[in-house]
């Protein structure tokens, strides 16, 4: 099993994507990347700790390939706003890929390059690729939030622009 942690925005949008794919053993919403041990929803949603909002997904690579994760990922986030994602702003919404070790580094700065050149967008991919940190887990309200309040979770999708951009861009 392997670990991919992946910033899109608002992390309750970014589970659905990767559920229910075969060799994807779980996926988690958390916190990465910021200063504050044990950070809460209520102290990274002030933009003031340097978390971004993350799921991470334990996977079983010769069942379902980093590369393939990578793919799924790109068409869930807008990769040239590093202002936050849709209506979510801040940089606790910013995108990012964290990687465990250098093929996932290697194999995220390739996508991104292909990605750049494909000519898809007219700005700069700004998407960071980092050193994965420590992983915090959410608060279980925000674990599989789609499912738990399925109304309030298509009502936040369309509102936010994400399923519109996603079918401007990648459909």
């Amino acid at each position: 099993m392997q670990k991919a942690t992946f910033a899109g925005g608002c992390f309750w949008c970014m589970v659905s994507p990767f559920e229910d794919q075969p060799g994807i053993h779980g996926i988690v919403s958390g916190y990465m990347g910021g200063t504050v041990e044990n950070p809460t929803y209520e102290q990274v949603k002030t933009g003031e700790t340097g978390h971004l909002e993350v799921v991470e997904i334990t996977f079983d690579s010769a069942i379902f390939p980093y590369e393939k994760l990578l793919e799924l990922y790109w068409p869930q986030i807008d990769p040239t706003d590093d202002e936050g994602q849709y209506i979510d702003r801040g940089s606790q919404y910013r995108t990012a890929i964290f990687y465990y070790n250098e093929e996932q580094h290697e194999l995220a700065l390739q996508s991104k390059a292909e990605l750049g050149q494909s000519g898809r967008f007219d700005k700069p991919i700004v998407t960071e690729i980092r050193p994965a940190a420590t992983f915090f887990p959410a608060e279980e309200y925000h674990q599989n939030y789609h499912t738990k309040n399925p109304k309030a979770y298509k009502e936040e999708r369309i509102s936010s622009g994400r399923d519109a951009f996603g079918e401007k861009y990648w459909k």
